[in-house]
C-alpha cells in the first residue's frame, strides 16, 4: 500500500541471560578472554546467584510482531513494563538490530527514546541540533531555518553555547524533545516523554506532537498516560509479553488495556527481594490498600500503601501515587517530599478520607522520581473497587471522579410568608 510509511514484519528481537555488552570493545576482550580462561567476568553487572540456572538460556524481548502505520497516524503503544515497547522503537531507531523479521520505513525517522540519546556531551547544546540534524540528512541552511524555534521551545537560550554535560536534567530533556519535534522528519518516535519534565513542559509537549500530526507526519508514541494516548492518538498497539495482543482504534484499545489490567489486579501485592520490581537501587516489597471492615465504600477511609527497600544510603527519592478510573482518566497525582532516604526498608501512605471517591475500580501506579527525574515507574501496582453505600433516595449513578460531601443537612426555613 502506497500510504504504509511503516511496515513490521513477523519481528523478533531475543537476548542471552548472562551476556552484557559493556560498551566499550576493550572490556568486551577483557570479558571474552575471562570465559575463555574459565575465570569471572571482571565486568559482570549481573551476579552468579541472578543468572543461575539461565545462563545460555534466551530471552524473547519481541516475537513474531507485525503491523502496518499509514502516513498521518498518530499510534499509541502501551503495555506493561517489560512487554517490549522500548525495544520495538529501538528497533524501528536502527538502535538495535532485530533477532528475525524486518522493518520497512519510508521517511526521516526522528527519535525521543531515552533522554539525550543522540547527544554528544562534550558539545553545545547548538552544536548537538547541528549533529541531530546531520544525522536526519539536513543540510546546514535547513537546520538554522529552526535553530531559533528549538532554542525558544527548550527554554535554553542563555546556555544554548554550553556544554550539554553540564545541562541539569529538565534542561537536557527540553532540548532533546525540541530537537526530535523540530527538525521536521517524517517519522516521529516518542517514548514516554511524559514521564520526566514539570507540567508546563509536559503541555507544551503534548501541544507539539498534536501539531506534527495534523501536518501529515507518522507518530509512535509510548505512554503509560492513557488521557493522553486517547487525546493524541488514532490508533493503539497492545504489546503483552513482546507480543501483540490488540491493533485498532484507540480508544477500543484504551478500554481492552484499561478492563484487562483491572481485572488482573489485586487489593494487595507482595513481593520476595528476589522477585521484587525495581532498580539496583529502589526494590518494591509491597502495595497494599489497608481499610476498617469487609470491603471498601465511598463511606469508607482507607489508606494506599507502598513499601519498598532503598538499597543506596542517601538516595534521593519522592514517592508519586497516580490513581487512575477505569476508562484510563487519571483522578490525581499525589507525591512525598524528596528528601535523602537511610538505606534500609521505607513505607510511603497516602491517605484517602472518607466522603471523597466515588464508586467504581480503579488502579494504582507508583513512580519514584529522583531530582526532577522518573527513575523508576511501577505501573499497575494494584487494583481496588469501591462500592456504592446508598443513604438517600436518589438511586442513579453519581457522575465524576469524586463526590465529596462538604455540606449535610444545611436546609434552613428562612420564611413562611409566600409572595402572591
Amino acid at each position: 500500500m502506497s500510504d504504509v510509511v511503516i511496515r513490521v514484519e513477523h519481528l523478533s528481537k531475543s537476548y542471552q541471560y548472562g551476556v552484557i555488552n559493556h560498551g566499550t570493545f576493550s572490556k568486551d576482550l577483557q570479558s571474552w578472554w575471562a570465559h575463555i580462561r574459565g575465570k569471572e567476568d571482571p565486568n559482570a553487572v549481573l551476579s552468579q546467584s541472578q543468572c543461575s540456572g539461565r545462563s545460555g538460556q534466551r530471552f524473547w524481548a519481541l516475537q513474531d510482531v507485525t503491523f502496518d502505520v499509514e502516513q498521518g497516524e498518530v499510534v499509541g503503544i502501551i503495555g506493561r513494563n517489560g512487554a517490549g515497547k522500548s525495544t520495538l522503537l529501538k528497533i524501528l531507531s536502527e538502535i538495535t538490530t532485530p533477532s528475525k523479521g524486518r522493518v520497512k520505513l519510508r521517511g526521516r525517522v526522528g527519535s525521543l527514546l531515552e533522554v539525550g540519546t543522540g547527544f554528544h556531551p562534550e558539545l553545545t547544546g547548538k552544536e548537538n541540533i547541528f549533529l541531530n540534524g546531520a544525522i536526519l540528512g539536513m543540510t546546514k541552511a535547513e537546520i538554522r531555518k529552526k535553530l531559533d524555534e528549538i532554542i525558544t521551545f527548550a527554554e535554553i537560550e542563555a546556555f544554548i553555547n554550553t556544554p550539554v554535560k553540564r545541562y541539569s536534567s529538565g534542561m537536557y530533556v527540553r532540548l532533546a524533545f525540541a530537537v526530535a519535534a523540530h527538525l521536521e522528519p517524517e517519522i516521529l518516535l516518542v517514548d514516554e516523554v511524559l514521564a520526566v519534565g514539570d507540567a508546563a513542559f509536559q503541555k507544551k509537549c503534548l501541544g507539539k506532537i498534536g501539531n506534527v500530526a495534523q501536518e501529515g507526519r507518522t507518530v509512535l508514541f509510548i505512554s503509560h498516560n492513557m488521557q493522553a494516548v486517547k487525546s493524541l492518538c488514532t490508533q493503539g498497539i497492545i504489546l503483552e509479553n513482546g507480543c501483540v495482543k490488540f491493533h485498532g482504534e484507540i480508544h477500543d484499545c484504551v478500554n481492552t488495556y484499561v478492563t484487562d489490567m483491572s481485572a488482573r489486579g489485586t487489593l494487595n501485592n507482595f513481593w520476595e527481594f528476589d522477585q521484587a520490581p525495581g532498580t539496583h537501587k529502589i526494590k518494591i516489597k509491597s502495595a497494599y490498600v489497608k481499610y476498617q471492615g469487609d470491603r471498601i465504600t465511598v463511606n469508607t477511609p482507607f489508606d494506599i500503601i507502598t513499601e519498598f527497600w532503598n538499597l543506596e544510603e542517601g538516595f534521593s527519592v519522592n514517592v508519586s501515587m497516580i490513581l487512575y478510573d477505569m476508562p484510563g482518566n487519571v483522578i490525581f497525582n499525589i507525591s512525598t517530599k524528596n528528601v535523602p532516604l537511610a538505606k534500609g526498608l521505607h513505607q510511603a501512605v497516602f491517605h484517602i478520607p472518607a466522603h471523597f471517591m466515588n464508586d467504581g475500580y480503579y488502579t494504582v501506579y507508583n513512580m519514584f522520581v529522583n531530582n526532577a527525574r522518573a527513575h523508576f515507574l511501577h505501573e499497575h501496582a494494584l487494583s481496588f473497587e469501591i462500592l456504592e453505600d446508598r443513604n438517600g433516595a436518589w438511586h442513579g449513578k453519581w457522575v465524576g471522579a469524586v463526590r465529596p460531601t462538604f455540606i449535610q443537612n444545611e436546609y434552613r426555613l428562612l420564611s413562611q410568608d409566600i409572595i402572591r
